[in-house]
């Protein structure tokens, strides 16, 4: 039966500010199939975030911010599938990362297995390790890997900032329920990627050298 639910007020800021040397970016799953029209899981709207995408990436590249990646990974046999058509197989097509977005020298890749990019990996002593407190947290989908993500992260009591057109979901409820609960429940910071500018300019000497690795 359709209902008609309104959804409660939340704000989206016009500028944010963030300190570049505490801040990382974080892509979640911006895989072939999420994202290209005929991926075994294609996710409306998510093409149209690359662009978007790109723009945070630069921003991060011009500050010596670091660039974290999530890739959803499944074995033959995962129980996820289950609940999801077969996707994101480890190795295939699907799995990769799409080559607009592709990581760069230095960028830290972290293949989860569940939603949350928290889960079974390294990604919080990364964060950790460099003194990062603040997440710039895009991707898709936005109220399932993202908001899980996003929720850890607000758990943890990192400050998570959502560019909101850097993110796509299946439905337009699911978007707006996610934005809802990362704005009410962890105190989420909602903008538009143009809306995130660095306060000062980074004391890193500039992006790290070793090449991208997988975790």
């Amino acid at each position: 039966m359709a209902r008609q639910v309104e959804v409660p007020p939340y704000e989206i800021e016009e500028h944010v500010t963030v300190d570049p040397d505490r801040t990382a970016l974080v892509i979640i799953d911006m895989q072939n199939d999420f994202v290209r029209a005929d991926g075994a899981l294609s996710v409306p709207g998510a093409a149209d975030t690359v662009a978007v995408i790109r723009q945070l990436v630069k921003l991060a590249r011009s500050t010596a911010m670091p660039v974290f990646y999530s890739q959803d990974t499944h074995q033959e046999g995962d129980p996820e599938w289950k609940i999801w058509p077969k996707h994101c197989e480890r190795g295939s097509e699907g799995w990769q990362i799409i080559d607009e977005l592709k990581p760069a020298p230095g960028d830290r890749v972290f293949e989860k297995v569940r939603y949350d990019a928290f889960y079974g990996t390294h990604l919080d002593h990364e964060l950790r390790l460099r003194g990062i407190d603040t997440l710039i947290i895009c991707g898709t989908v936005a109220s399932i890997c993202v908001h899980y993500t996003a929720a850890s992260a607000g758990l943890r009591w990192y400050r998570v900032i959502h560019p909101v057109d850097a993110l796509s979901a299946l439905h337009p409820f699911d978007m707006e329920a996610a934005l809802r609960q990362a704005s009410f429940l962890f105190q989420a910071t909602l903008t538009k990627a143009a809306g995130i500018t660095p306060a000062v300019a980074s004391k890193r000497s500039g992006p790290a050298k070793r090449p991208a690795r997988r975790g």
